[in-house]
């Protein structure tokens, strides 16, 4: 089962900002944590739904950035100054990245255009939510745990949609968030992008298919529950490789990266939702993975 709608999980878990960029609050006994950082313009959004939700901002003491593309980013700066004290988690590449001026301003401008898409400016122009180089990340592992005493984080690195991608996996619940390492529910498919590296990313999706999973709580368009969620890592491991085989068979008919990128666009423009992503963005995302599979980068 897909769930879209913002709400209440389980009694530890919500999921808060919008089925296009999904934000989770984990609730521990005495401190709780944010995963994702989603696109800037959840800001309103998140605000309004600390209130509805009855949830305890004063609680949260940790973001944890599954990887630091900027729909994974864009409500840390706001809340990292709303709350001083918050420690920002994310893998030592995405750390690195962070501090880079180049990647901040890309960062703020991918923002500034995906807030414009969305008709939302004018509710976000009261908030700061640019990036800038003083705002310090810490790094996790693979294996470190982060310890809430009543609930455990598990960190995986699970590069290939980015270099500097990890996942999380929660036990006393079995719930995983892979980002973007694991498939995306996308309609009513499951989708995959391995933009850095498409042979690392299926290794990655393949890393989390041991693990007992009751919810599958994604970065974009919702969580997934029941049955699907036990599946859904089966199913993202099928779908990349079909996607592979489909990449290659398009540039066996066109022998051009820059043509097949754009063919590929198109046959997948539903996968971007609302436009959020601009279309040089999404063209290009798909001549990466295209280079890679067939072997010429």
């Amino acid at each position: 089962m897909r769930i879209r709608t913002p709400g209440k999980i389980n009694d530890h878990l919500w999921f808060l900002g919008r089925k296009e960029s999904c934000i989770y609050l984990l609730e521990g006994e005495h401190e709780s944590m944010l995963i994702n950082g989603g696109l800037a313009f959840l800001v309103p959004d998140i605000l309004s739904q600390f209130q509805e939700f009855g949830l305890d901002e004063s609680k949260i003491t940790k973001i944890l950035i599954l990887h630091s593309h900027f729909d994974h980013v864009g409500i840390v700066p706001f809340l990292k100054r709303r709350h001083p004290k918050l420690t920002i988690l994310a893998s030592s590449r995405a750390s690195n990245v962070l501090k880079k001026p180049k990647v901040l301003q890309s960062i703020n401008d991918a923002n500034l255009f995906a807030t414009g898409s969305m008709g939302l400016a004018e509710a976000c122009e009261r908030y700061d939510m640019n990036w800038t180089s003083d705002i310090t990340v810490d790094v996790v592992r693979e294996g470190d745990v982060i310890d809430f005493g009543d609930l455990h984080v598990i960190i995986f690195e699970t590069p290939g949609h980015s270099p500097c991608h990890i996942s999380a996996y929660v036990p006393e619940f079995k719930a995983l968030f892979p980002s973007e390492a694991g498939g995306l529910p996308c309609g009513d498919k499951v989708i995959t992008y391995g933009t850095s590296n498409y042979s690392e990313f299926e290794k990655s999706i393949k890393k989390l298919k041991d693990l007992s999973v009751q919810y599958i709580c994604s970065d974009h368009y919702g969580y997934v529950t029941g049955d699907e969620a036990e599946n859904f890592i089966a199913n993202s491991i099928r779908t990349a490789k079909e996607r592979r085989m489909l990449m290659q068979e398009i540039f066996k008919k066109t022998h051009n990266i820059d043509e097949s990128a754009s063919m590929l666009a198109d046959i997948f423009r539903d996968e971007n939702v609302e436009g959020i992503i601009p279309e040089e963005i999404f063209v290009e995302s798909h001549r990466q993975m295209l280079l890679n599979v067939i072997g010429k980068r």
